[in-house]
């Protein structure tokens, strides 16, 4: 059996259980095993270790705890949004540079210790919502850089990248934000469908 590893924020986290990793929360992490475990049963297991408010440098601080002890196949990544929200809230982000630096940390130590492993970077997104608007020509313009940076670096690694930016620019064209993500950053059902979509697109590719 496969071990497949969600890693991230609260995105990822979506209140999931941290006692029984059976209950994986109401995300993208959970469409997903449904999905795989349906199509392809018993051959996979699932882990989600998102925690809510993280940054890059807290995912790098637990990435021995939370990846590399795990073992895990298949992993994806999503990080991003709060190295900007923090700064914006309470000056205490990360910048595009050091978050770039810390997140070739991150795959360097994870591809040293587990060279076999398949990794999926997901890109940082947001729209406008009760969350953003307030100063979202800076929050576009950061979480932007931030999912550049994210593009950059799956690229230095030759890792798939989903851009997600893109992808839920593409879904507001077909409906409002709120359709998709509660307050501009967290998603709704459909919000985190379109992410288990796109995770799922580039899984099967690997």
């Amino acid at each position: 059996m496969k071990r497949v590893l969600f890693q991230g924020d609260s995105i990822t986290d979506a209140e999931r259980n941290r006692e029984n990793d059976n209950y994986r929360g109401s995300g993208y992490s959970t469409l997903v095993a449904a999905k795989l475990g349906f199509e392809k049963p018993g051959k996979y297991e699932f882990i989600n270790r998102g925690i809510g408010g993280d940054r890059s440098v807290d995912l790098l601080a637990r990435i021995k705890a939370d990846a590399i002890n795990l073992k895990p196949d298949i992993m994806s990544i999503l990080v991003g949004v709060n190295d900007v929200w923090h700064e914006l809230d309470s000056r205490d982000g990360v910048d595009c540079e050091t978050y770039e630096i810390y997140y070739d940390i991150m795959l360097t130590q994870i591809k040293q210790a587990l060279p076999n492993i398949k990794i999926i970077i997901l890109g940082p997104y947001l729209l406008k919502g009760s969350a953003t608007e307030e100063k979202w020509e800076i929050f576009r313009s950061e979480v932007e850089k931030r999912a550049d940076a994210a593009r950059r670096i799956a690229e230095k690694h030759y890792l798939p990248f989903v851009p997600l930016l893109q992808k839920f620019d593409e879904a507001e064209k077909t409906a409002p934000s709120d359709v998709w993500l509660l307050d501009g950053v967290h998603p709704t059902a459909a919000g985190h469908e379109l992410i288990a979509r796109e995770w799922i697109r580039e899984f099967n590719k690997l």
